[in-house]
C-alpha cells in the first residue's frame, strides 16, 4: 500500500482484522498522535500465519514477527483469551473457537455456560489474559502480559463489548464487561494492562528510527 501517513508520523500496524480489538487499541493509543495506526484490513494481500503456538505468548510473538518482516513495518500483535481454572484453563488459547472453528461469540458463550453449569461460587472464578508483542522488521522488540480477574456469571448481562464480555463479572465492579462503559473497560482491562507495559517502548519509537 502507498504511504499516506502525515509527515513526521510513524506507521504502526495492529496485526488484527478484529474491528473490536483494533478500535480498543486506537482508543488506548490516541494519546500518542505521532503514531499512524493501521490494521491488517489495510493490507488485504497479507496472509496471516496459522495459529499454532501452545500459549498466548508464543502466538502473539509469531503474529508480530511474521507481520513485521512480511510487511516491513512496526507491528503490534496480541493474543488473549479467557481462562477458567476450574475447567483446566479452558477455553484459553482456543477462546475464539471454543465451540468450533467457525463458532460465533454467542456459540462460545453458550458452550462456556453449559460447561460451567455445575460450578458454583469460587469455582466460577476466571481471568482474561493478554500478551502483546511488538516487533520491527528486524525481529521481536518486546512482549508483555496483562491479566484481569473476575468470575463467570450464571447468564449473560449487558450489551457492550464482544467475546465473553457479557459473562465476565469484573471483581470490585459487580458488573460484566458488557455492562461497563467502554471507557471504564479500556482503563482496567487485561489488554490495557499489557499495553501500559509497552508504552515506554512505543513512546521511544522516534529513537529507534534514528
Amino acid at each position: 500500500m502507498m504511504n499516506t501517513s502525515p509527515p513526521g508520523s510513524i506507521q504502526l500496524v495492529i496485526a488484527s482484522q478484529n474491528v473490536h480489538k483494533v478500535r480498543e487499541f486506537r482508543t488506548m493509543l490516541k494519546h500518542l498522535p505521532q503514531l499512524d495506526l493501521l490494521s491488517l484490513c489495510d493490507f488485504p494481500d497479507y496472509v496471516p500465519l496459522p495459529e499454532t503456538g501452545s500459549s498466548f505468548e508464543e502466538i502473539a510473538i509469531a503474529k508480530a514477527v511474521h507481520a513485521a518482516q512480511t510487511l516491513q513495518q512496526f507491528v503490534l500483535a496480541e493474543d488473549s483469551g479467557l481462562v477458567v481454572p476450574a475447567l483446566g484453563g479452558a477455553p484459553g488459547i482456543f477462546s475464539a473457537r471454543y465451540a468450533g472453528e467457525n463458532a460465533t461469540d454467542l456459540d462460545n458463550r453458550k458452550k462456556l455456560l453449559e460447561e460451567m453449569r455445575h460450578l458454583l461460587d469460587d469455582d466460577r472464578c476466571a481471568y482474561f489474559e493478554c500478551w502483546i508483542a511488538f516487533a520491527s522488521p528486524e525481529g521481536l522488540q518486546k512482549c508483555t502480559r496483562g491479566t484481569c480477574e473476575g468470575k463467570i456469571a450464571l447468564s449473560e448481562k449487558g450489551n457492550n463489548g464482544f467475546g465473553y464480555d457479557s459473562l465476565f463479572i469484573k471483581h470490585e465492579y459487580n458488573k460484566t464487561f458488557a455492562e461497563l462503559e467502554e471507557s471504564i473497560k479500556n482503563r482496567i482491562s487485561h489488554r490495557r494492562k499489557a499495553l501500559d507495559k509497552l508504552l515506554p517502548t512505543l513512546e521511544s519509537l522516534n529513537v529507534l528510527l534514528h
